[in-house]
């Protein structure tokens, strides 16, 4: 009899929710939070472990399935119908709508998704802004993602952010992106230039290391071609144009993006700029800095 109860209770402490860790809350305001739904979960589970009825546990994996649109709070399962790999280290994912849902994402917010490992591992949950995710051996949600095969299920809530593209708000965007930063700004580029309405002036800077690693180089050569439309490049472990093709030499300087030449894109803008920045904290910390010392006030720059 007691062994029975022993056995029980192990098996309660391993449907346990694990308590995330500091590192796994992205920072950037989501409500609810990673440990909000920690803290929901958890009041669940007491709950079910009190009333020893673990169907009040399987109820919200049955809703997973159910919503018709995303919502901040649940996680919406979303079927993989695309894995392309870009470059080394990235990947476009493509999902598929499940049944009559409205997606509801606006250019420049976000999706947060969520990874359970095997065996009673504990719950990852990682901001993702774009279906291009750039992936590092190291990291547990990069080597979830790199994984991924067409056919698969991912879960993902949302959406999140505070940046949301309305058409000619602004006279001009200075967007300056780093690695996978450059996904928001695709999306935001692509809302202008699929609107005849929207005469936004665009000046698109994308920071690499290699030529190699810029990705969607096919869309943004095609971006490019609009009369209200600039893409620049800097790589930083790129030492000579003659290594460049053609097409790329004239707008692809080497080295890092610097206070100098970030006072140059400010100079040229056609209008009066609003600048997107978006990469690591490094990066973004930087770029603030440049911007405000090229003439920009905090309130001229959002920061994802």
């Amino acid at each position: 009899m007691h062994e029975r109860e022993d056995d029980d209770e192990e098996a309660w402490l391993q449907l346990r929710p694990v308590e995330p860790l500091p590192s796994q809350c992205c920072g950037s305001g989501c409500s609810p939070c990673v440990f909000d739904l920690y803290h929901r979960d958890l009041a669940r589970w007491e709950a079910a472990r009190a009333s020893k009825d673990r169907h009040l546990l399987s109820e919200e994996e049955e809703s997973l399935s159910c919503f018709s649109e995303l919502k901040p709070e649940t996680f919406l399962a979303f079927r993989i119908s695309t894995v392309d790999k870009l470059t080394k280290d990235t990947y476009r994912v493509r999902f598929a709508l499940p049944g009559n849902s409205r997606l509801g994402l606006r250019p420049g917010q976000h999706l947060i998704l969520r990874y359970t490992q095997a065996e009673g591992g504990p719950e990852l949950c990682s901001p993702t802004l774009s279906s291009a995710s750039q992936c590092y051996q190291t990291g547990l949600m990069s080597r979830y993602v790199e994984s991924w095969k067409a056919g698969e299920t991912a879960f993902w809530r949302g959406p999140f952010g505070d940046f949301i593209y309305k058409p000619n708000q602004h006279g001009e965007l200075l967007m300056l992106a780093a690695g996978t930063g450059l996904a928001p700004m695709v999306s935001v580029l692509q809302s202008i230039t699929d609107n005849e309405e929207d005469e936004t002036f665009v000046t698109l800077v994308s920071c690499f290391k290699t030529f190699e690693d810029i990705y969607l180089k096919t869309l943004l050569q095609e971006q490019a071609c609009f009369w209200n439309i600039r893409t620049f490049f800097v790589l930083s472990q790129e030492k000579s144009p003659e290594q460049l093709p053609w097409s790329y030499r004239e707008k692809t300087r080497f080295g890092r993006l610097g206070q100098g030449l970030i006072g140059e894109l400010v100079d040229s803008c056609r209008r009066r700029p609003f600048a997107l920045v978006c990469g690591s904290a490094e990066f973004t910390k930087d770029m603030a800095r440049y911007l405000l010392c090229a003439g920009l006030t905090e309130d001229s720059y959002f920061l994802f």
